[in-house]
This record gives structure tokens, sequence and C-alpha cells, in this order.
């Protein structure tokens, strides 16, 4: 048996029972996938994620990567498992359907990801093509969109290319330059790093779109432009030209996931870096964000999904370890030795790795329904709502997992530490999930900032009226009714702690000292936001859970019901003290000398 544990019943449970997306299936815009095709999709990945998908994933890990002249080739059983998936189709499940994809809705479509992400990670980077071909056919001119077409038809990759060594998270720092040509060609000269995918062999031609900053932009975000930059020049036919001027320099080192090929890119050395301007227009940060939030939502999916394997693994381990007597027959020398999973602090642990893998699952599945919802009824406010739940999918599923997987490994004991089991493999892939694509930090100030500040509160008004009605949903007779007090007083706690940083914003016009105290406390707002949504969408679970099985006879159900229940008494506290700590908040940390750290 491979690495790789699936949790196809509770992705099932969250499509098909919480979110019955087989409703609208089968209807504009999702017409060509009724419930049953649904069903055969997600399975089929499943199995192929399990199978050919995941036999790479540590050879992936294990084989050094390294650039000969600028090019590099991948390990044998990647590349293959790579070439699996094109040749499956599964790359272009994302897409819609006059782009060549399936139509699938979003929530099927994440759904999928997940399992893949959980199966190999490294690989599923080199599937990005369709990504990058579905914001060049939404925002390219006419030229640009048959590219983005014969992107999907040749299987070509694609990059985001916005790093610089002096220019990381601060982006409009970028000095990357793009020298006008003539129309939309331009030449580029710069250094770019920690690119995905940047050099590979996995596909015959990679398009990089790159943010540069065109001769006399201003400086800052806005003077930047968004290129397409193909490592191989396209002729008029589709065939490949010359090599273009961009090249790999270098390869990082890492952690983790070290078979995705992470590069240094340099533009312009030996020959020009002919870049074209995406629609023709000097728009690059609005129109590479479609990217970046993508790709934000995919390390949601990505940690939810790592989370959830380790502690399966860590599950068949705990029912096959026998180790130590029964705690209750401790004094007993001649007891019997039992499986781990009866020693209370064991059981603890897996609960809490249950409860919150189930829990991430559950944040990106209810998001993922809420970008259905904008498809299905377009306007303003479910497009909202999906953006003000993605700092939360990306920001909090990648810190939860990443201190959870500790405790899978913790399940293995000494065991755990080497390579025999996957764990420790979990753990340094996990970790870049916090890091990229905007640290935990920077989700929490576009959070609060962007998504709320900007917003008005309007949009988490909307969430939150809804949240209450379901706290005050419950009869007399309801067996969750301590835990829907339990998630009113989270939600107050998260409003109070919203409170006292709105309190500090405003006083900032004033003192601008004060917008500290709002940044000491973002992250914090994040996790407990996040934990009410979470908490709410568990609760939801076990209503259905208890409606399918009210007389407690389905260990599915009634794992549910037992993952619910310990979510929102583990994190009611946390809530409730970062609350406090929010409100005692005086600033001195920010006038520490920074001789004293």
């Amino acid at each position: 048996m491979g690495h790789y544990r699936s949790n196809i019943r509770d992705l099932e449970f969250n499509l098909f029972e919480v979110h019955r997306i087989q409703e609208y299936l089968g209807s504009a815009p999702f017409g060509q996938v009724d419930e049953s095709t649904a069903k055969d999709i997600l399975r089929e990945v499943e199995r192929f994620s399990r199978e050919e998908w995941a036999d790479s994933f540590v050879e992936a890990d294990r084989t050094p990567l390294s650039l000969v002249d600028g090019e590099l080739a991948l390990p044998p059983g990647l590349a293959a498992s790579v070439q699996a998936a094109l040749e499956a189709g599964w790359d272009r499940l994302g897409l819609p359907e006059d782009l060549g994809g399936f139509g699938v809705t979003p929530s099927l479509f994440w759904a999928t990801q997940e399992l893949m992400a959980g199966a190999n990670p490294t690989a599923l980077f080199y599937l990005s093509g369709p990504l990058f071909a579905r914001v060049l056919f939404a925002e390219g001119t006419n030229e640009q969109r048959e590219l983005a077409m014969l992107m999907t038809e040749k299987g070509w990759t694609g990059t985001m290319v916005l790093t610089e060594p002096d220019a990381g998270s601060d982006v409009g720092a970028a000095t990357t330059r793009a020298t006008k040509v003539d129309d939309l060609t331009y030449h580029l000269e710069g250094v770019k790093r920690f690119i995905t995918g940047g050099e590979h062999d996995a596909s015959d031609n990679i398009i990089h779109l790159v943010l540069a900053r065109p001769e006399g932009a201003p400086p800052g975000t806005k003077g930047l432009s968004l290129f397409i930059v193909p490592k191989y020049l396209i002729n008029q036919d589709g065939s490949l030209g010359d090599r273009n001027g961009v090249v790999a320099t270098n390869i990082e080192k890492k952690m983790g996931i070290k078979g995705s090929s992470t590069c240094e890119l340099t533009f312009g050395v030996d020959r020009p870096a002919v870049g074209y301007l995406v629609g023709g227009v000097h728009d690059g940060i609005r129109q590479m964000f479609a990217v970046i939030e993508h790709a934000r939502m995919l390390i949601g999916a990505k940690s939810a999904a790592t989370l959830s394997t380790g502690y399966l693994n860590a599950l068949d381990y705990a029912k096959e370890r026998v180790q130590g007597p029964d705690l209750a027959e401790a004094t007993n020398k001649t007891a019997p030795r039992v499986a781990i999973i009866n020693h209370p602090d064991v059981r603890r642990l897996l609960m809490l790795q249950k409860a919150y893998a189930e829990g991430l699952r559950a944040l990106l599945t209810y998001t993922a329904s809420i970008q259905d919802r904008a498809a299905l009824e377009p306007g303003a406010e479910w497009d909202a709502r999906a953006d003000l739940l993605l700092p939360l999918v990306k920001g909090y599923s990648s810190e939860k997992a990443y201190e959870l997987l500790a405790q899978s490994l913790q399940i293995f004991g000494g065991s755990g530490f080497t390579q025999d089991y996957p764990i420790e493999q979990y753990i340094r892939d996990a970790k870049i999930d916090s890091l990229y694509e905007g640290t935990t930090a920077i989700q929490g100030l576009d959070l609060f900032f962007r998504k709320i500040a900007r917003d008005q509160g309007n949009t988490l008004a909307a969430l939150s009226a809804e949240i209450g009605e379901f706290v005050k949903g419950g009869s007399d007779s309801d067996p969750l009714s301590k835990e829907r007090d339990l998630l009113g007083d989270l939600v107050d706690d998260a409003q109070a702690h919203l409170g006292v940083l709105v309190s500090h914003l405003v006083n900032s016009v004033q003192d601008p000292a004060q917008v500290y105290k709002v940044g000491l406390h973002s992250t914090a707002l994040l996790e407990s936001l996040s934990e009410v949504v979470i908490a709410w969408q568990l609760l939801r679970h076990a209503e259905v859970a208890i409606s399918a099985d009210p007389d407690g006879e389905d260990a599915f159900y009634i794992g549910k019901v037992a993952s619910a229940r310990f979510f929102v008494a583990d994190v009611a506290p946390k809530a409730a003290a970062r609350r406090s700590a929010a409100e005692s908040e005086t600033g001195d940390l920010m006038d520490l000398p920074v001789e004293a750290f």
C-alpha cells in the first residue's frame, strides 16, 4: 500500500449531503456534469491519486534536482506521474468547456485538488498550465486567447513570476524592467527568484507570467504590468521557435517539496527576453491576482489534504501498534498489552487531528460552495464572501496543518522520525504552505484591512447574521444545544476582538502608532474568525449526521458528531483568550529597542 490515505467518504458527505451540489448539477452553467458523472469523476480521481499519482511521492523527495546549462530533467517516476495526469486530462478539470475543460463546479474541482495534493503535491505543481491559460483567456487579446487554447491543447505549463531578491512580500519594490519594442512587445531585464516550476522538462514549453515595470511607470504596485514570456518563442503556426532570453540560473535547495523545481530566473542576459503585454493594458497586479487567489485556495487544499492523510496514517498505526497495558490495569503486571489507540492521550491526539482535519476540509468545501453560488447567481455578494473566506482557507489551514502534523508524528513515536513512514516528509512538505502566496501575517492583514475594513464590515456582517440564525435554530430537545451556545460565545468573542481592532484603526487617524495594535492582533483575529466558520460548518455537519443516523448506529455519522463537539469545545476558550489579549494590548512591544531583542 502506498503512503496516501484519502477520505473520499468525508468529501462525498461534504459535497452531496451537506452542500447538496446535486441540486444544481446538470443545469447551467454546469450542464455537462450531473450527479452520477460528478461522483464518477471524484472516485476515479481518488483511485488515480492513490495509485499511479502517489507512486513518485518519495522519489521526488529523495532524487536531487540539478541544472545543467540552464536545463532541468525531472526524475523518471515523477515525470511519469505528471504524464499520466496529462493523459487522463485531470489537469483540465477546472477549465470551462470553451477552453477544453470539463465544466465542473468549483466545489467538485477543489475536492479533486484535495485528493491530488494529498497524494503528490510536488507533481501537482507541474499541472499549472490550465490555470495560466484560463487567466490569459479571460484577460488577453484575441491573439493571447489563442495562446491560451494552445497551452491547453499542448499541455504547456506556466509560472507566476513576482518575487525578486529584494522584493518578496513587498511586490511593489520590484525592479525588473520592461522596455517597449513595438505595440505589445517588450524586452525584459532583471532577476526573479522562488519561481515554482521555473525550469523543467515536464512540458515542451513554459509560459511565464511576469510582473515587470515599464520604462517611465510610477513606483509601487501601480507601476507593474503583466507580461507573457515563453521559454520558447512561438511561431504563427503554433510550433516552437527560438529559445527566448529567460534562463534558470539557480535552483533552490529546500526543506521540502524538493521535487518541485523552485528557480531563480534571469531575463535578458545573453539574448533579449521577449515579453508581450497581457491584454494590451498596464494592469498587472489586478491581472496577477487571478493567479494568486487560485494559488491561495490550492494551498488551503494542500494543507487540509496533508493533515488528513497524516491523521489517517497515524490512525492506522495506532490500531496496529501494541504497547503497554490498558491504563486502568497499569498496576497489574500480567495485564495484556493493548493497541495504543486504547490509551487516553493517544485518543486525545487522534481526535484532535480528526476534528481539525475534517474542519479544514469543511472550510475548503464551504468556500468552494460559495464559489459555486457565485457562478450560479452572478453578483457582488457571493464573490465578496468567497474573497472574505480566502485568507481563512489559506492562512488558518496552513498553520494548523503544520502544527497538528507534529501530533500525527507523535503517534508513531520514534518510528515517525524516520523515513520508514511518510509523516516526516509530510511535515517538511507542509511548512512552505504558511510561507508562500503571502505569509500568515499577510493573510491576517489582508483579512482585516481589505476584506473587512475596506468593505465596512458588510460581507462579514451578512455571514455573521447567517451564523447567528444557526445558533438560535435549535429546539429544546436539540442534542447540539450546548455546542450552539458555545458557538454563540465564539461569535461574541470574535466580534469583540474585531471591535477592538476597528477602534485602534479609527484612533490611528489621529495617532498613527495605534495601527501597530491592529498588526499585533490581526493574525489572532484570522484564527478566531476561521474557528467560528469551521465550528459552524462542523455543527451543520453534525445536524446532517444526526438526521441521517438518528439511532446512532453508523460509525461515520457518530464520528461526525464527535468531531464537531470536540472542535467547538477545543476552540471556544482560545477565542476568549485572544479577545482578552486584544483588549488588554498596550502596544509596548513596538516601543522596545531593537537591541533588546
